[in-house]
């Protein structure tokens, strides 16, 4: 028995998602009250855009942030050391820390890479509150949002994201295409 508890708690760690996520990102609700995802330099690290504004991936840095986990920071450490494995789209030579972690391409692949990923399904019982979600909208554009710990009436778990309007919570985890399903694991 003394062997098998430390499968347990390994086990245990990646079965749940940081079910104090969505209680942090509401808190955005009402504060971030615009989309905005112009450049601008950040101090590093920790760095942010003000509360008042920012975009889809915002929403997750801050929340995550409150879990003393700094998103900006993990990344650009990350892409410093492994740069050739993180996409290409924005021309650039370099990991840039003002702009890198406010991407949803490069989270992908940074939680990817973190062992974070698990299957994309059609079964709302496979999202946890906590757990991060990538869609595609408008054909596109990638989106994250974090799995609400409240649902709908049929079960469903809301999502709280920036989709255009601020940070809200709304009954719309299916309503684009899922391209990614992550479990932060934060202790790793």
């Amino acid at each position: 028995m003394k062997t098998a508890l430390p499968f347990i708690l390994a086990l245990a760690a990646t079965a749940w998602a940081d079910s104090r996520l969505p209680e942090l990102a509401r808190r955005q609700i009402g504060i971030t009250i615009e989309y905005d995802g112009s450049y601008e330099r950040l101090t590093y690290p920790g760095g942010d855009v003000p509360i008042e504004r920012g975009v889809c991936t915002d929403v997750v840095i801050r929340a995550l942030r409150h879990l003393g986990f700094d998103l900006q920071k993990e990344v650009h450490e990350d892409m410093k050391r492994n740069f050739s494995r993180y996409p290409k789209r924005w021309g650039l030579k370099r990991p840039d820390k003002n702009i890198d972690h406010r991407r949803v391409p490069n989270l992908r692949t940074f939680f990817k890479r973190k062992g974070w990923a698990l299957p994309v399904t059609d079964n709302p019982s496979d999202y946890k509150p906590g757990d991060l979600v990538t869609c595609i909208v408008g054909g596109s554009l990638p989106h994250i949002m974090i799995v609400s710990d409240r649902t709908n009436a049929d079960g469903v778990p809301l999502i709280i994201h920036n989709i255009g309007g601020g940070t809200e919570e709304e009954d719309s985890l299916f309503a684009f295409p899922l391209d990614g399903h992550y479990r932060p694991r934060l202790n790793q």
